[in-house]
């Protein structure tokens, strides 16, 4: 049994540890999510991992008969995802405790989460979406934070972190280069009500990506990890690859001026995203000299691959080891 790590996050949630494992696109799976929520954790998961929408349904139906704690899903809010609505309604339908939005407004996930009891936070980059979070009624914030994997932002944790912590009313969650105990235990001494972890969970036993990927994951140093704009549009954490300094790490011109351009933005937008998705989805569930692997650079603190339990034990005997550590 771990040892309890009480915070405002732990409340909200009901759970014993403020750590959410993240939501990441096309590793996140069943097993992650009930083995994250069984070891005292909220395990998360992207709702477009199951497709079609019929196995969406059939994955929470499993999450929700192997675990009764806490479950959640993250939602991509902006117009490109058409599947949105229905994947609110099927994630209500099945009780999920816990909605993440992305990359748009989350006014309507807030207004019916409430309506079913659930909790809403979203993923922010600074003080002013944090705030029309918090003015929207959203329960909580995810602080994505230089050196987080996937769409990053721009301010160093240290920074990021406190700042929100000092402006909101919610809590804050930290994201970006938590793989430790150490790590866990900075986000919380910083003001953090609990961490987003989602690099060191992609080296685990349970995720189902192609060996490959959890190799590059152990083989990769911080200075591996580079922005790239190029699978939606907005910058995005990768693992530097030959494919990737090939292909460069900026739109091509042309498609980047469709983008800003005010009459072809919207289906610009959705076409980038769409065209990232196919790159990340061959680099991860198959070999392909098109190495696109999204991480954090929490990857310099990453030597081996362990079951998503042994993850948890980790982060919970790392943190407390760290706070008992520091000079009084």
């Amino acid at each position: 049994m771990l040892k309890e790590i009480p915070t405002s996050f732990t409340k909200m949630m009901n759970c014993k540890l403020p750590i959410i494992g993240a939501p990441m696109f096309l590793v996140s799976n069943v097993e992650m999510v009930t083995e994250v929520s069984e070891a005292g954790g909220v395990g998360t998961f992207p709702a477009l991992n199951y497709r079609p929408i019929e196995e969406y349904k059939k994955a929470l139906k499993e999450m929700k008969d192997r675990t009764k704690k806490p479950i959640g899903v993250n939602i991509i809010v902006n117009k490109s995802n058409t599947r949105q609505n229905d994947d609110l309604k099927y994630a209500l339908d099945a009780g999920v405790d816990l909605f993440i939005t992305s990359l748009g407004s989350p006014k309507e996930v807030i207004k019916l989460a409430h309506k079913n009891g659930a909790k809403v936070i979203c993923d922010v980059t600074n003080l002013e979406h944090a705030k029309k979070v918090q003015d929207l009624g959203g329960d909580g914030v995810i602080a994505v934070c230089s050196g987080a994997g996937g769409h990053a932002g721009p301010i160093s944790p240290i920074v990021l972190v406190p700042w929100l912590t000092k402006s909101l009313n919610i809590p804050v969650i930290a994201a970006g280069g938590v793989s430790d105990g150490p790590t866990m235990a900075a986000m919380i001494v910083l003001g953090g009500a609990g961490v987003s972890v989602g690099t060191r969970f992609i080296a685990c036993k349970e995720a189902k990506v192609d060996q490959s990927y959890k190799d590059a994951i152990l083989k990769a140093t911080p200075e591996d990890i580079v922005m790239t704009t190029r699978l939606s549009g907005v910058p995005a954490s990768v693992i530097k690859t030959p494919y990737i300094e090939k292909v460069g790490t900026e739109l091509p011109w042309i498609i980047d001026k469709l983008q800003k351009n005010p009459r072809t933005k919207r289906i610009m937008q959705g076409l980038i995203h769409l065209m990232g998705e196919k790159q990340l989805e061959h680099a991860a569930l198959k070999p392909t000299w098109k190495t696109v692997w999204s991480a954090g650079q929490g990857v310099g603190l990453i030597d081996e691959i362990l079951s998503c339990k042994e993850i948890m034990e980790l982060l919970v005997e790392g943190y407390h080891k760290a706070i008992r550590d520091i000079p009084h």
